[in-house]
């Protein structure tokens, strides 16, 4: 079948974003009943729209208007047969651990992007340290990492008091606005095309390789450890989620050889993008918890084979949650 795809698309869009509108209403307000003019008007666009979907389903070339039209169709399928119950609708609970990491998979070549830009500023970051070690006052723009490591660490271990007793919360809530400042940037630099949130990706990068190489010549690797593991494992993936995010808006706006137009691609990621991002803050709680309560604590008030222990089991925990979570549901649903 030869589709003149500009001309089909044009006369199709605006029955797709009349049926959008009547599904955002229904999600908006469930108790709503219909009238039968409604129903009759919903049942019959969405049996236009899996006709359109029908129609380009070969086209090879078209797999955004394809993806597209897949999630109009399944929405309005899902609506018109009330697969959901309406005391069903979609709780917190379902959202954490069922669309947030199906979400996050359905996007994993973003996720791969944004980490591979972080690993390589991290080797960037820890080869100018290794070349020059006196470039870390450069490179690093915190005063408590321009001293030797080992004399950090034995300052810490030494301390007889507890520098944060009654401000553990404050220090927490401030760890958590600033890391979900630097996230929700990372996402939004999306709008620069990306080029803001690789940007960002390879500086964090940067960041990280040249304080882990610091303390690792200074031979403090396990002080390392103990101090980032139990809050970096969740932190450091948390702005990776929310570069993937950045990454996702960016090739929204793109569009490399789309021919739906720019608002299309905008909607269709809209909803995708609120969810990383939600998740990506509530990582970011746990994390300024863990980093205010724990993270911050040294021998001997906690051993380190404790901390690191506790990351690498966060970090087990995490992987699978991404990895797995939600997948078995999916299944079932086919």
């Amino acid at each position: 079948m030869i589709v003149d795809l500009p001309k089909f698309v044009d006369a199709e869009r605006p029955q797709w974003t009349e049926l959008e509108r009547h599904l955002d209403r229904m999600e908006r307000d469930p108790a709503r009943r219909l009238s039968l003019e409604e129903a009759q008007r919903i049942h019959y666009l969405y049996q236009r729209a899996s006709a359109g979907l029908a129609r380009i389903g070969t086209l090879a070339s078209e797999p955004e208007l394809r993806r597209y039209l897949e999630w109009l169709v399944a929405r309005a399928y899902g609506e018109i047969h009330d697969l959901r119950e309406r005391g069903k609708r979609i709780t917190p609970w379902h959202w954490m651990v069922v669309i947030f990491p199906r979400t996050f998979r359905q996007y994993h070549r973003a996720f791969a992007l944004s980490l591979a830009l972080t690993i390589f500023g991290v080797a960037f970051g820890a080869l100018a340290v290794y070349i020059d070690p006196a470039g870390k006052s450069v490179i690093l723009p915190f005063a408590n990492l321009q001293q030797a490591p080992h004399e950090r660490v034995a300052k810490e271990e030494a301390a007889k008091t507890d520098r944060l007793e009654g401000h553990k919360g404050q220090f927490s809530a401030d760890l958590m606005t600033h890391n979900t400042q630097v996230a929700i940037t990372a996402m939004a630099l999306g709008m620069t095309w990306g080029i803001g949130t690789i940007v960002l990706l390879f500086y964090n990068g940067v960041i990280l390789g040249a304080v882990g190489l610091d303390y690792i010549m200074d031979g403090q690797t396990r002080f390392l450890l103990g101090w980032l593991l139990p809050h970096g494992v969740i932190e450091i993936p948390a702005i990776l989620l929310a570069g993937q995010a950045g990454l996702v808006l960016a090739n929204a706006l793109i569009g490399w050889g789309s021919r739906i137009t720019r608002g299309e691609r905008l909607r269709t990621v809209s909803g995708d993008l609120v969810t990383l991002i939600a998740g990506v803050g509530i990582m970011l709680v746990w994390a300024g918890i863990i980093e205010a309560f724990l993270s911050q604590y040294h021998e001997p008030v906690i051993p380190y084979w404790l901390k690191i222990s506790f990351g690498l089991v966060e970090l087990s925990l995490l992987t699978l949650f991404l990895a797995r979570s939600g997948k078995k549901e999916t299944i079932e649903s086919h």
